[in-house]
This record gives structure tokens, sequence and C-alpha cells, in this order.
């Protein structure tokens, strides 16, 4: 096996997903309680032993609390940029491992090569991640995936990293009505989402897979679904056509079941 990607989890109360290659296995965020992701890595058939790396995108708690729990193991290395990793170790107890990048500019971490790119949200330095893998070898096919959560809108420059990768995993956060029909959050937290800096709703992020131009993806992955304002189904209505005029797999992450969000190669 090449590869293997799946999501633990994703929705407003938490995100973190798992990325196996050839040579490394790390996580993408880690917004569950430390005990709460060796669960999920446990019923996925894998050990937090086996993680080598915790890719961050911003130190929100639905990103990023799962790292004080994750701090007893310490062969964990965590991969953030400087405003985010400063911002995370404030609340941790223990020292871990921290490898700051430079947003803007590639890395290789053993056979990943990874693009942090900046997005608009309401964070210190928050980014997505262009994660890309593989040879030319038939056992081990050049792949990409792209991480793009917690976004208000999409730049140009972030259409044109998502435009050729194998697997996109976006957010479609809230259904604005539902949102703003909603009686448990006031006013101000509402603005902030409906916000430049806040998240996409899904007819953001549908309008967004409609304007990129030949795109290269197998399957699309609609992720961070809000449980308030948001649901399954809706989701699945509003993108069915995008998934028939494109040709390509469109997924959506059930926040309380993810099961099943999974590709291999």
């Amino acid at each position: 096996m090449g590869y293997y990607f799946r999501i633990l989890g994703s929705s407003s109360s938490g995100n973190c997903a798992l990325l196996k290659t050839e040579n490394c296995t790390i996580l993408i965020d880690a917004g569950f309680s430390g005990k709460r992701i060796c669960e999920m890595l446990e019923n996925s058939g894998e050990h937090i032993d086996n993680i080598d790396a915790v890719f961050i995108t911003h130190e929100h708690s639905d990103h990023a609390t799962g790292i004080k729990g994750l701090s007893r193991f310490s062969h964990l290395k965590y991969h953030a940029n400087r405003d985010t990793a400063q911002a995370i170790r404030e609340n941790l107890k223990r020292r871990v491992n921290w490898q700051v990048f430079d947003t803007g500019r590639t890395f290789t971490f053993r056979d990943l090569q990874v693009s942090p790119f900046s997005i608009p949200h309401d964070a210190y330095d928050p980014v997505g991640f262009l994660f890309s893998w593989g040879t030319d070898d038939l056992f081990n096919p050049p792949r990409k995936l792209a991480w793009l959560t917690d976004l208000g809108y999409v730049p140009e420059m972030v259409k044109e990293k998502i435009r050729d990768v194998d697997y996109l995993v976006l957010e479609a956060n809230h259904d604005r009505e539902m949102l703003e029909m909603d009686t448990r959050r006031p006013w101000s937290l509402k603005q902030r989402i409906l916000g430049r800096h806040g998240h996409l709703s899904n007819k953001s992020a549908s309008e967004l897979l409609k304007e990129v131009s030949n795109p290269g993806w197998k399957r699309v992955f609609l992720a961070h679904l809000s449980r308030d304002c948001n649901n399954v189904e809706l989701v699945r209505r509003t993108f069915a056509p995008i998934e028939e005029a494109q040709g390509c797999a469109m997924t959506v992450v059930d926040p309380c079941n993810p099961e099943g969000m999974t590709v291999t190669g």
C-alpha cells in the first residue's frame, strides 16, 4: 500500500486526520483530547506510538486541544508556524518538540513535501496544508492532498493551490439561514462566523468548487460541519449537482459519525 488517509473526526467541535505514506505516519490537526485521539487511532487499527508528527493549522481548540494530552508522548514532533506554536505553548505544562515552519515556504518531512499556505481566519497565523508524496513508481504514484478548513473566504492564491490535488478536504461549515435562525449563538458570534475571517458556508464552498477550472480532484471531503447550523443531507443536496458536473466524488463528513472517510492507494 502506497498511502492511507482517514478523517478521524471533523466538525466545529474537533478536527483530526491520519495520513500514512511509505515512510511516515502523521496527524493533521489534533482537535480532540489526547485520550480521544488515541482511541480513534486504535479504532482505525493504528497506535499513537507509530505516529511520527502532528501538523497544526492554527491554535483554536477544535484543532489543537489534543496537544496537551499528547505531550506525554515524547517522540512526537509538532509542526506549526511561529505564531501558532507560541499561542499553544503558553497553555502547555510539558515541553514538546516544536518544528517551526515559515508560512508560504515548502519543506520536506521524510517522504512528504509540505506546503503551508496562509488562509483568512481569526487566528494568529492560520494555514492550510498541501501534502505531496509518491514517485513515478507504479506502486507508489504521486499524490496530493489539500487540507482547507477555517476560512471566511477563498483568495485566488488558494484556488490555485487546490486546483490539481487528488484529494481535497474543504469546510462546508454552515447553512446561512440555519445560522441566522439559531437561538444558541449570540449575534456577535454569528457575525464572526459569517465574516471574512470566519467560516465557509455551504453556498460559499459550493461556489468555490464551481469556480475552479479543470480541477484534478478524485474525491472532495466536505468537512467541519456545524452540528447545530448544518446537516449532512442538506450538504449532500447542495453539492450533488457539482459532483455530477465535475465527475468527482463528493463525500460529506458526518460530524457525529465520520466512518468511511478513508482513501487508500
